[in-house]
């Protein structure tokens, strides 16, 4: 799995803490695989959540500045619809830590 794929993986991690996905979490995640430039079967498997167990292990490898791109970008999908919820909160604190940032 390449980076990016990860990365949204993790994004859509965060998106989904919660157990839903309102719209402007939608519309974010869509961004982010757009801004990433996923094609339509990575794309398909971001939104199946397909490799979630292993996008951490291939994001910890990145240099630590990507890294700690990574946690604006969770941080912001998490604030993304106006509420955050314990949820999210827990699984941006988990996904950093597991980064090693924590």
């Amino acid at each position: 799995m390449h980076e990016r794929v990860a990365s949204c993986l993790l994004i859509a991690k965060v998106l989904v803490a919660d157990g839903m996905m309102a719209e402007p979490e939608r519309e974010f995640l869509e961004r982010s695989i757009q801004l990433f430039g996923l094609t339509d079967a990575e794309a398909r498997n971001v939104r199946d959540l397909e490799g979630f167990d292993e996008a951490e292990t291939i994001v910890a490898a990145l240099p630590e500045a990507k890294k700690r791109a990574l946690v604006d970008q969770l941080l912001e999908a998490a604030l993304v619809d106006g509420k955050l919820s314990p949820h999210e909160t827990k699984t941006v604190a988990s996904i950093t830590k597991a980064l090693g940032l924590a």
